[in-house]
């Protein structure tokens, strides 16, 4: 089995490497998985336009909600639990928490009327709840003036 290396080494060993290499290292990690594709993409292309990208997801999160049945309880959740991984994967790209709380604050606005559409959905409110305590817990880390605005912002979607 192979060893792994530490993250310090390895960057030591890129360190070396000439313009080249490091970008046929790069092609060949983002040919393998869809999500270094992904993330290769948002850091050439997206990550000098945060608010730009910010936007693109919150398109992505509105057309995953619109296609969100509303007849079954189940199969919206599942659909909503979806939506939220989708979402963290995006906001695990950017290394600002601004953008987490921007990307979490709109899921949340987006599930609030699933919330009060399925009252008895134990599952799904736990879900609201979890993501309302995470992005206070976000909020907490950012300078005062900007927690001021979001925790402003946070108290219309809590149940």
């Amino acid at each position: 089995m192979l060893e792994t290396q530490s993250i310090s080494n390895i960057k030591k060993e890129l360190s070396y490497l000439s313009a080249p290499e490091l970008s046929a290292i790069i092609l060949r990690l983002a040919k393998y998985k869809k999500i270094n594709k992904e993330l290769t993409h948002y850091l050439l292309f997206e990550a000098h336009d945060e608010e730009s990208f910010i936007e693109k997801v919150k398109h992505i999160i509105n057309e995953r909600f619109k296609d969100t049945p509303k007849n079954s309880s189940y199969l919206a959740t599942k659909q909503i639990r979806k939506t939220l991984r989708l979402s963290n994967q995006y906001a695990g790209y950017s290394d600002l928490v601004q953008t987490e709380i921007e990307l979490l604050l709109h899921f949340c606005s987006q599930t609030k009327p699933f919330i009060s559409l399925y009252k008895n959905q134990i599952v799904l409110s736990n879900l609201y709840t979890r993501q309302i305590q995470k992005l206070k817990k976000l909020i907490s880390k950012l300078h005062e003036d900007l927690q001021y605005d979001y925790v402003s912002q946070i108290m219309n979607y809590e149940l």
